[in-house]
């Protein structure tokens, strides 16, 4: 049996505990220990002693509890198994950490669920060599800093998600601008994450976190992006969001042709881009309405539409509206009537037809009184045909009418 006479270990600074892989041990081996590191020897699962950087031997001078376990005879070399376990006491700055899938929050600012992703590093150093094997390592081989990242995931992605939702509550940011808060979620996270690890042995020498980002082809980071975007568009140009649906409404029935209020609407949107938007707006529309000079409108006859009173053809249809004017005239003085007058705008004569027997109003080609059913065709005196008015001889006999209408 082979006895180990030179104990010692030069591995990677990242490897926190090494278990030198042979037991069998001699007295007066040599356990050489290196700066930054610390030996100590198991038998039998307890922890006989420890070894601080130098070179020590292995005897019952140095170690009294040794001579207990194997009995070893006085100044004889014998052979005996234990363990040999380094661990290295400097500190590792460069431990990852992250989230492995987004974190999601509310954003307390705009009221949206925002997936939320985070990473960063923390460093990290053995305080207490004995409860660092005794809690963490156990029966492993050896135990680097990356095993550490891994045992302690739950404890930072938790301790992670409270800190930062708490930063959105209590100072009522946007997840957008958490990343101005870096520095303190860093040192927030430290003091929380440190009593834990504590309890394994390990110091938390800092944490940091690098960044605070949120995927960018999330619907509803895009969205919100969108608005915000939107909104810093309004307040360059200054209007908001009322004022803008306003524009909207007013270009649309500018661009109505069947709408009367089009021409205005029209000079009005012209006129409220050029004088500026924003609060200056309900004085220019103000303004333009006391200036903008409304003629008279009349309606076609032909297709309804508005038009201007002194046009003599429909700007719609283009059909010549005078001939319908001159339908109705005035009986007493001859002057034209529009359509609906009830009284002569020159002579003030009522335009309405009345019943000669009970002076109901009756429409035009009534041959009868709705009222009292009074007859209201002319007949001739001599042969009895139908008159119309305005004839002075009957078309069927020649008879003299007088020329003059029945009512």
């Amino acid at each position: 049996m082979a006895i180990v006479s030179v104990v010692k270990y030069d591995g990677p600074p990242h490897v926190l505990a090494w278990k030198y892989p042979s037991q069998e041990l001699g007295t007066w081996t040599q356990v050489i220990v290196n700066e930054a590191q610390e030996a100590l020897l198991y038998k039998g699962g307890q922890a006989l002693d420890w070894f601080a950087a130098g070179s020590h031997t292995l005897d019952t001078k140095n170690i009294p509890l040794l001579s207990a376990f194997i009995r070893l005879p006085f100044g004889g070399r014998s052979p005996f198994t234990a363990e040999v376990w380094y661990v290295n006491k400097v500190t590792s700055l460069d431990v990852k950490w992250g989230t492995p899938t987004p974190i999601q929050l509310q954003d307390p600012k705009y009221g949206v669920m925002i997936p939320v992703r985070s990473f960063g590093q923390f460093g990290l150093r053995v305080s207490n060599a004995k409860i660092f094997l005794q809690k963490l390592v156990g029966t492993l081989d050896s135990f680097s800093s990356e095993t550490v990242s891994k045992y302690f995931r739950g404890v930072y992605l938790t301790k992670a998600k409270d800190d930062i939702a708490k930063y959105l509550v209590v100072k009522k940011i946007s997840v957008l601008e958490l990343n101005a808060y870096i520095d303190d979620l860093s040192e927030s996270l430290k003091a929380r994450i440190q009593p834990t690890l504590a309890e394994y042995g390990l110091e938390l020498v800092n944490f940091q976190v690098n960044d605070l980002s949120v995927p960018d082809d999330d619907p509803s980071v895009v969205k919100l992006r969108d608005a915000l975007a939107k909104r810093a568009e309004m307040d360059i140009i200054q209007y908001n969001y009322t004022q803008e649906r306003s524009f909207d409404s007013i270009e649309g029935a500018a661009k109505n042709p069947g709408s009367g209020a089009a021409p205005i609407m029209g000079a009005g949107l012209g006129l409220a881009m050029g004088a500026g938007m924003g609060g200056a707006f309900g004085a220019t529309m103000s303004g333009i309405a006391q200036n903008i000079n409304t003629n008279p409108v009349m309606t076609c006859p032909h297709c309804n539409r508005q038009m201007p009173s002194d046009a003599r053809f429909c700007p719609s249809c283009g059909k010549d509206v005078t001939a319908a004017s001159n339908q109705a005239a005035c009986p007493k003085c001859g002057a034209a009537a529009g359509p609906g007058m009830k009284f002569c705008a020159q002579c003030g004569t009522s335009m309405t037809r009345t019943c000669p027997k009970c002076d109901g109003e009756i429409a035009d080609g009534q041959k009868f009184c709705p009222h009292c059913g009074q007859s209201l065709v002319k007949a001739c005196a001599k042969c009895g045909a139908e008159l119309a008015d305005g004839l002075k001889f009957c078309s069927q006999c020649g008879q003299e009418t007088g020329g003059e209408s029945h009512d």
